[in-house]
């Protein structure tokens, strides 16, 4: 569902993102992990067609990021590093914008919206404007509109930041409920969040890909905790070579 070939992407004299390559497909959770830095958002970004590579492609279920862009957006529920809504909306107007944008009908616009809403546990905050929310909240609401029209692929950046350990909770719930027939790419640093729900997972630095395995296979690979291996792998001199 996604294929990722020899992704680059510059900025000025920085390369934020080097050569990357992965596939992923129905009923993965990969992580996406790296430091502050080694290029995640920027993958996420050019996976979600708000930026341009400079060198490689990418597919997301069967439609290229460069060629076919409008499919690429249809098939893909993005949640991004920081949410971007219109704050002096309500959730309740901001959700049915979505549910517009996304080109859901009319008729069945109710029925999505009520599916998210509960999915993602805000029915109490839907006539609250989005300014007025917690930094949990807008992260909940933000979950709500990339899932609302129900895409095949999902990439989330940071989905649980900034909530308390119950929200994580029920975020990690949702991811594997929805996993078995999705596509999901969640970009992290909170090594938790990968034991706790991905059965795949990368590590960047750099740009990138150092290793691309399972946890349990890193594990015993490497032996220590998750914390301790991706010290290790993202502090060796290999992975800061230019």
């Amino acid at each position: 569902m996604v294929d990722v070939r020899e992704l680059k992407k510059h900025f000025g004299a920085i390369r934020a993102v080097d050569g990357i390559s992965f596939r992923a497909g129905k009923g993965d959770v990969l992580g996406f992990l790296g430091p502050n830095g080694a290029g995640k958002s920027t993958t996420m970004k050019i996976l979600s067609c708000f930026i341009t590579p400079d060198g490689g492609t990418a597919s997301v279920n069967g439609h290229d990021i460069i060629n076919d862009s409008i499919n690429v957006r249809r098939s893909l529920g993005y949640l991004p590093e920081n949410v971007p809504a219109y704050e002096e909306m309500p959730v309740e107007s901001f959700l049915s914008f979505i549910c517009e944008a996304r080109g859901i009908p009319k008729e069945k616009r109710a029925q999505a919206i009520e599916r998210v809403v509960e999915s993602c546990a805000i029915p109490h905050v839907m006539y609250q404007p989005i300014g007025t929310l917690s930094k949990g909240y807008r992260r909940r609401v933000g979950l709500a509109q990339a899932l609302v029209h129900d895409p095949p692929v999902l990439v989330l950046d940071e989905p649980t930041d900034g909530l308390d350990p119950n929200q994580k909770y029920q975020v990690r719930q949702l991811i594997k409920k929805l996993a078995p027939q999705k596509c999901i790419i969640v970009s992290t640093h909170i090594l938790e969040e990968v034991d706790a729900i991905c059965n795949r997972m990368i590590i960047i630095a750099e740009g990138r890909v150092l290793i691309d395995t399972t946890p349990s296979e890193i594990q015993k690979k490497e032996g220590g905790s998750l914390d301790e291996i991706f010290r290790r792998l993202t502090t060796r001199p290999e992975s800061r070579k230019a």
